[in-house]
């Protein structure tokens, strides 16, 4: 009771300067729009303001940051579309780039809108007009005015595929806020955690382990994805070229990456001269800069976004485009997945290039993709192999490119540890929200 108190104390506060902050926040989400960071017509969204009428019923809303969480919550989406015909499904991200792609992914009927930002007047309005009967959020999206005023409107909630970094973990520890986020995760009625690690840190910020199951990681229900993607432009085409080269993929690429990248392929090409790698971005901003400094060394390259051809002299083909990563990865044997070489980055999801069959490897620093990694390697050793540099990456590159059996057996241990792993994730998280969230929202609701 007293922990209570002092959340319901700590959260007034933060309610408080929430609200004083409002109009320097709407400021900002002008900002954002005039750098373009925020959508040109639909932003005044992220104020809670709806361009969309609410059906009658009942409505769920699923919320996701961005475009990982996103991709990875929209089979489950899809699931409630087909069992629950009678139920809206209303699904919201925060940022752009995640808004073009899922746009094209989620079924007919599906509404999508931007989150409101966290703060009283934008959270009240979206939810005085929306009415949601639950709210499903996916992994780590903590936002007190978000989650206990959705909680006292009698909005369920959930968080799937729930995770904190070892950061948010931290800071939602310190003491001064520690009764906060107990409060909040007080309002939950179901929590599915990526691992046992991650179920402690709930715990640990009192979490009751009641409302703690297992389900497995949404982000192996990559390969159904895939299944619903649109055929990319030029996919046949572009198989049809690079079919009797090496080629390799470096997906995912942060900045100072794309430096790794290039100089383990500047020397592979000294031993394959009909080498070509694919680079995709983290960002397709980076991208362009990439394409400029290769263009000022002479370096033969394409960019997808200017739809450039790509020859058999084309030596770096990058693939600076949101949504397409997937379909990427079925054209590469080898897939090399960044945001994993540099200190301070923490990985990217692997499953991806595993399902399409590709052989896996990775940097050192995967932070919370470190369970499926591991996962991974338990299945199978040879599905995903983690390098310590740039030398270590060429050398196993070389010998992967040189040897054609030992490059089929990586890609088959890579596609049968993800379907070890993969088998009845979307389904087992879906039974959960069924039996423990939707069931009874469907009836307070309708």
């Amino acid at each position: 009771m007293g922990s209570n108190k002092a959340g319901e104390t700590i959260y007034m506060i933060y309610k408080t300067i929430t609200y004083t902050l409002s109009p320097l926040i709407n400021l900002h989400l002008r900002w954002r729009k005039f750098r373009h960071l925020e959508h040109p017509l639909r932003w005044t969204e992220r104020l809670g303001q709806p361009s969309l009428p609410r059906p009658r019923g009942t409505l769920i809303w699923f919320h996701a940051v961005s475009l990982g969480e996103g991709m990875c919550v929209v089979p489950v989406i899809k699931r409630c579309v087909e069992q629950r015909p009678d139920v809206t499904v209303l699904m919201t991200t925060t940022t752009s780039s995640a808004f073009e792609v899922l746009k094209n992914l989620l079924p007919c009927g599906v509404i999508y809108q931007f989150a409101p930002v966290d703060t009283p007047t934008a959270v009240n309005a979206f939810l005085g007009y929306w009415k949601p009967s639950a709210l499903v959020l996916v992994e780590s999206e903590l936002w007190p005015n978000l989650i206990l005023s959705a909680s006292s409107n009698g909005v369920m909630l959930a968080i799937i595929n729930a995770r904190m970094s070892i950061k948010s973990f931290h800071n939602w520890s310190r003491p001064i806020v520690r009764p906060l986020s107990s409060l909040m995760l007080s309002k939950f009625s179901l929590i599915l955690p990526l691992s046992n690690v991650q179920a402690i840190n709930f715990q640990l910020l009192q979490a009751s382990p009641l409302i703690i199951n297992f389900a497995g990681d949404l982000k192996l229900g990559t390969e159904e994805l895939v299944n619903m993607s649109k055929n990319m432009k030029n996919m046949d085409d572009i198989q049809e070229k690079i079919a009797d080269r090496c080629v390799w993929m470096a997906s995912s690429i942060h900045e100072g990456e794309d430096e790794v990248m290039l100089g383990v392929h500047r020397a592979l090409q000294k031993k394959h001269p009909n080498i070509l790698v694919i680079i995709v971005p983290r960002h397709p901003h980076l991208g362009h800069e990439i394409a400029l400094d290769l263009q000022r060394k002479g370096v033969n390259m394409a960019l997808r976004s200017h739809d450039d051809t790509l020859t058999s002299e084309t030596s770096v083909y990058i693939v600076d485009t949101l949504g397409e990563l997937r379909q990427f990865y079925r054209l590469t044997p080898i897939a090399v997945i960044g945001g994993s070489f540099l200190p301070g980055l923490t990985g990217h999801n692997i499953s991806e290039a595993a399902a399409a069959g590709c052989a896996v490897l990775t940097g050192q620093h995967v932070g919370h993709f470190s369970h499926m990694v591991m996962s991974m390697q338990r299945l199978n050793p040879l599905s995903v192999t983690q390098v310590s540099g740039g030398l270590e990456l060429e050398a196993i590159l070389n010998n992967l490119l040189s040897n054609p059996d030992i490059l089929e057996t990586r890609r088959t241990a890579a596609k049968q540890a993800f379907h070890g792993m993969a088998s009845g994730v979307v389904e087992n998280v879906w039974i959960q929200l069924e039996h423990h969230i939707l069931r009874k929202a469907h009836a307070e609701g309708g």
